[in-house]
């Protein structure tokens, strides 16, 4: 991750701005640094040690040492390159220690009891241990790290290649090649014994506890500009202050698509919630989400993470799609979820189909459907999967097919009356109603149009038309009746939601989605529907936001780590999956587009428990620490 002030003091990103107030007297804040990266840490020296007591006392003395230090770093924007460094040479010291002091020294010292005690916890690591060096020894080092990182330390394979210095497209393939030479079961187990070995919740409190007692060089202060330059600075800033196309003071003036330099990470369950974003409320930087103001977006050029911690809920990271793609769409059965479709280029669709395992969180090929398609529509009714509608080399289709998971097969099936891509299908009762997109003869354009389909007599059936005309909307069931979100309704990107009720054949509009946006997706759990991610001329987002049907509201949910639009997402256990995806705001149909194969894993409902320990951050922790949390 990045996150820096340059060495003249001005505010650059958030890390520097924290870099900034350790260095000029407030310690405290060191705190959230540790908590940004404290799991890349941590599993980078895992990686190194193979032990996991020994990981965690290095990532202590990295950033202690890191503090004391941290009047030494020339730029603050490589502060993530720096820890790794530091990291890497302390393993290596670590090891070099460790062959001079043999543990019987250690051994001869202790009473019987505590070699007991000792002896078992050795054990118990040494049977986790030995499991996983049996899965990773034989990989080449730079598969075994970047395995620790995705598993261990939480990242996914951008942060992965900014901490290693490295690219994307290098992490990713090298994910691949590992987990490709591992067995299955290997890597659930690996996760599973990851998890149970990460950092205590205390970890960051004990850093920051002890950095409070230490003393750094302050920074320098800066000498102020000489008087003339100083009068003349003013009067430039007063008139771009005063011009309405002009204006760097008020925030609202700074344009929808302009990046913002702040970035955090979605924290997990025990960990000490300290949010960087609700730090640096700084005018030009604040982001209003969750309070009622416009949602943070992510323009295409910025690699930089941006993740609200507004809201509830928690996203983690899961095994990439072995092939990224967009505008693919998704369905669920027997808990495993099928991406099919999409690609990279919408006029040179893919047919590829793979099948994730949300318990294994692995990856398996399954035969390609007939026909490749681009922003189709799939939907599962009775075990097997529908794929309705889409783009198809050029040519926009009315084209159904049946994909039968349990025999890994495709069955031709009954065209749709209307052909169109864009479209979105949801179920109730059975019977599968497709709902808006773009008509065979102008991709541009839109449609009311709803057909519904029985699977059981393969046959079509007109249905009231939707009041508003749209493409590349969401749509989702829930309690019997279907939502119609957002979209495109030529004019501009809809925030309308209408409710279908599929008995009585009948539309009622309702509380517009707070966001208006397209190519974003939409799941059920629990009664509620969820939207995510999508785009609009403010570019695209990593939102979710909630519709709550009973009550007929909104809420703004925890944001996911990468912003993209043209995503498919599917519910597994109540667990939301938001898949592929590209992060170019697309106006009309690219020839190609940048792709992802990042899957999140969102739990609206987490359970905020470590084992029986847990740390209240407000009271506990520093006071500057915990009041800026607490606000």
């Amino acid at each position: 991750m990045r996150g820096l002030i340059d060495r003249s003091g001005g505010l650059r990103t958030a890390d520097g701005y924290i870099i900034n107030k350790c260095l000029n007297g407030d310690p405290a804040a060191f705190g959230m640094l540790v908590d940004r990266y404290r799991t890349s840490v941590y599993a980078l020296a895992y990686s190194k040690l193979q032990n996991f007591h020994d990981a965690e006392d290095v990532a202590q003395e990295v950033f202690l040492k890191a503090y004391s230090k941290l009047r030494t770093l020339k730029r603050y924007d490589s502060f993530h390159a720096w820890l790794y460094s530091i990291t890497s040479n302390l393993c290596k010291n670590w090891i070099r220690n460790q062959s001079r002091h043999p543990d019987r020294d250690f051994i001869n010292d202790q009473n019987q009891e505590t070699l007991e005690e000792i002896s078992i916890g050795l054990y118990r690591e040494e049977m986790l241990r030995e499991s996983i060096h049996e899965a990773l020894d034989y990989l080449p080092e730079n598969y075994q790290q970047v395995l620790t990182l995705y598993y261990l330390g939480g990242m996914n394979s951008r942060e992965i290649a900014q901490f290693l210095g490295t690219s994307s497209a290098a992490i990713r393939h090298r994910l691949s090649r590992a987990r490709a030479r591992l067995k299955e079961g290997t890597l659930a187990m690996m996760s599973t014994t990851f998890n149970e070995n990460g950092l205590p919740v205390s970890f960051t409190f004990r850093i920051v506890e002890a950095v409070k007692r230490m003393k750094i060089q302050p920074m320098p202060r800066t000498a102020g500009l000489p008087w003339g330059l100083s009068f003349a600075v003013g009067i430039i800033v007063t008139v771009l202050s005063l011009s309405p196309h002009l204006n760097i003071l008020n925030p609202a003036a700074i344009p929808a698509g302009s990046p913002l330099p702040v970035e955090a990470k979605v924290l997990k369950a025990g960990e000490i919630p300290v949010d960087v974003l609700k730090v640096s409320r700084m005018p030009a930087l604040a982001s209003k989400e969750g309070d009622g103001g416009e949602p943070q977006f992510h323009q295409p050029q910025n690699a930089v993470f941006m993740v609200p911690q507004a809201g509830e809920g928690i996203w983690s990271g899961k095994a990439e799609m072995p092939t990224a793609r967009a505008g693919a769409c998704s369905a669920t059965v027997n808990s495993r979820i099928y991406v099919i479709g999409g690609g990279k280029e919408p006029m040179n669709p893919f047919p590829t189909v793979e099948e994730y395992d949300p318990a294994t969180d692995t990856w398996k090929r399954k035969t390609a459907m007939p026909n490749g398609r681009f922003f189709c529509s799939a939907s599962a009714v009775n075990g097997k999967i529908y794929v309705i509608g889409g783009v198809g080399f050029g040519v926009v289709v009315p084209t159904v097919e049946e994909y039968d998971p349990a025999t890994d097969t495709w069955e031709k099936k009954a065209d749709m009356p209307t052909a169109r891509c864009m479209l979105s299908t949801s179920v109730v009762d059975g019977k599968i109603y497709a709902i808006g997109g773009g008509p065979a003869n102008a991709p541009a354009s839109i449609l009311s149009t709803v057909e519904e389909y029985d699977p059981v007599t393969d046959t079509w059936e007109k249905k009231t038309d939707m009041p508003t005309a749209r493409h590349a909307l969401s749509t989702s069931a829930a309690d019997g009746k279907i939502y119609a979100i957002g979209g495109w309704v030529g004019g501009g990107w809809s925030s309308v939601v209408e409710e279908y009720d599929p008995i009585a054949n009948t539309w009622i509009r309702k509380s517009p989605m707070p966001t208006e946006r397209n190519l974003f997706s939409t799941c059920e759990v629990d009664g509620k529907i969820y939207a995510i991610g999508g785009q609009s001329n403010r570019g695209v987002f990593s939102i979710a936001e909630s519709y709550d049907p009973a009550t007929d509201t909104w809420t703004t949910k925890a944001s996911m780590s990468e912003a993209r639009a043209a995503l498919s997402a599917s519910v597994v256990n109540g667990k939301i999956y938001a898949i592929g995806g590209t992060t170019q705001a697309m106006f009309g149909i690219p020839l190609v587009m940048p792709v992802l194969g990042t899957v999140e894993e969102y739990d609206a409902l987490p359970v905020p428990s470590t084992q029986g320990k847990t740390v209240e951050p407000t009271g506990k922790l520093p006071t500057k620490w915990g009041e800026i949390r607490s606000r």
